[in-house]
């Protein structure tokens, strides 16, 4: 036993060191090249934060685009998915549900139209972004909503789309909402 214990506690006190000390720091490194130095990007308008770049955030009246669903309500204390398959018969009812709200707030929309980004959540839960076609889909409620022309938030939208090397184009619903509010403010 005495021949064990030594090379044991010598192989715990490396591994503590390993990880309470070592990778914790290279994380935190790292994170100090990412933008807003690993606590994220803050939105501000008018003086005034109003949310995270990264973090989806709900939006629910007919003057904004409205964000991809969220199994954790937002929480970005709690990230996950709902952990439900294709086949559950809650997920379906659920995702149903929310097709049938989608349409009923967006006349004209027919379900073929509807990207499934709109009825199901992400992953985390707090996705902030849509693929272009996810939010044009939205226009004709939100033009109709703010009395801006169509063809206004469609540019807006081009405004507002941005893709990575590798990555799918894709519109952060929070600034493209902050700079519809710049071009027309809601109406009360």
């Amino acid at each position: 036993m005495k021949t064990q214990f030594l090379p044991a506690l010598r192989l715990t006190l490396a591994m503590l060191v390993l990880c309470c000390i070592v990778y914790p720091a290279i994380v935190w490194a790292a994170a100090q090249l990412a933008p807003g130095q690993g606590d994220g990007v803050q939105l501000s308008q008018n003086g005034r934060v109003v949310g995270f770049a990264n973090v989806g955030q709900k939006f629910s009246q007919p003057g904004y685009f409205n964000t991809r669903p969220s199994a954790v309500d937002y929480n970005a204390q709690g990230s996950g998915g709902s952990n439900k398959g294709p086949s559950n018969p809650e997920y379906l009812a659920t995702v149903k549900a929310r097709l049938d709200t989608l349409l009923q707030q967006n006349p004209g929309l027919t379900a073929a139209q509807v990207p499934a980004e709109l009825v199901t959540a992400s992953g985390s839960g707090l996705d902030p972004h849509l693929s272009p076609q996810g939010a044009l889909v939205q226009v004709a409620r939100v033009a109709r909503a703010r009395g801006v022309a169509p063809a206004r938030l469609r540019e807006l939208i081009r405004a507002n789309t941005s893709s990575g090397v590798l990555a799918p184009q894709a519109v952060n619903v929070l600034r493209l909402n902050l700079a519809l509010d710049a071009l027309a403010p809601a109406r009360k």
